[in-house]
């Protein structure tokens, strides 16, 4: 795919007028004061992997409306500190898959939360265990388009209250030190961790590649495929919903998320990603922290020549250098024997 949105010179000063609800603030805070009324933990059971240097535990915790959200908590075998914590959030139509798939930030030497994504799993990867009760208001049947018309039907409220939750009860796990967490997400996952970004106020560092749900009514006239796609599938259907997809679609919106975050941020962004264009992704970093008052340390990484891959291995290892130096992780132990 040729490069196809704005230049590097535009994207660099690209800082687009979002239109916010007038509630938004509001809004979360109300969702977000619902979702905390139960203890986060419901349960926490060790799993056998087959990993001799990572020992996992199977949780569940409450998240929207509390419901149990299912997630994989892994650290260095061994290890018997507090350790920083990485939550990483999964991509669109992933689940959270099996214990061994994901293992970068334990070998890295930090404890590790890996959300299911409610009501999915069914796209790619190895699964998902958590269902979503509430996928019944009027909607596309992709989780895009689920609940678009009502901002408190929508799926992503639900998504990005589990998000918002996992921090949260992997400050209540053994092995933490809850002063030291990070988010982190490609794709879906790089939205959530955002969003996570704009509403923990002590989020120690937040990482997102090619992140969904930035910039979103420029994605919806740039590209048609997935997840963008299905939001514009469906007003092709329902001709008369655009206004209030739109107003939905405001509570969401990353930049919106990013102007209200403080934590010290890393960005990575393809140039030829016509599955989240790059144009959301400098949205997002160029407004990151301007209503905090803060100026929040940050970096964004382009790749001219890679679309939703963004840089790959490359990213990665630029994302352990940085978090090494942000959060300091612990040490690794020895393999056992």
């Amino acid at each position: 795919m040729p490069a196809f949105d704005l230049s590097m010179r535009e994207l660099e000063r690209h800082r687009p007028e979002v239109q916010e609800p007038p509630d938004f603030d509001g809004f979360w805070r109300d969702t977000l004061k619902e979702a905390a009324q139960t203890d986060v933990l419901v349960s926490v059971r060790p799993v056998e992997s087959g990993l001799r240097l990572t020992q996992t535990w199977d949780v569940t915790f409450r998240g929207f409306a509390g419901d149990p959200v299912r997630a994989w908590y892994s650290r260095p075998a061994g290890v018997g500190e507090p350790l920083p914590a990485v939550v990483e959030y999964a991509g669109y139509g992933r689940g959270r898959g099996l214990p061994h798939e994901r293992l970068t930030w334990v070998n890295a030497g930090y404890a590790h939360l890996l959300m299911d994504n409610r009501g999915q799993g069914d796209q790619y990867g190895n699964g998902g265990a958590t269902p979503d009760p509430h996928a019944f208001a009027p909607g596309g049947p992709g989780p895009a388009a689920r609940g678009l018309l009502d901002p408190r039907d929508y799926h992503y409220r639900r998504l990005i209250t589990d998000a918002v939750r996992a921090v949260a009860a992997v400050r209540a796990l053994p092995g933490v030190d809850a002063s030291r967490v990070a988010a982190v997400g490609n794709s879906q996952g790089g939205g959530l961790a955002l969003a996570v970004a704009g509403l923990v106020p002590d989020l120690a560092a937040v990482l997102v590649t090619a992140p969904f749900l930035c910039g979103i009514r420029r994605a919806l006239d740039l590209t048609d495929a997935s997840p963008y796609g299905e939001i514009s599938a469906y007003l092709s259907v329902h001709r008369g919903a655009q206004e209030a997809a739109y107003r939905t679609l405001a509570y969401m919106e990353g930049v919106s998320f990013a102007r209200r975050a403080a934590a010290p941020a890393h960005f990575g962004v393809g140039l030829r990603d016509t599955v989240c264009p790059p144009s959301g992704a400098y949205a997002a970093f160029n407004r990151y922290g301007e209503l905090t008052g803060v100026d929040p340390r940050k970096e964004i990484h382009a790749y001219p020549y890679n679309g939703h891959e963004g840089g790959d291995a490359v990213q990665v290892r630029r994302q352990l250098d940085w978090l090494g130096e942000v959060l300091e992780p612990g040490p690794v132990s020895s393999p056992p024997g």
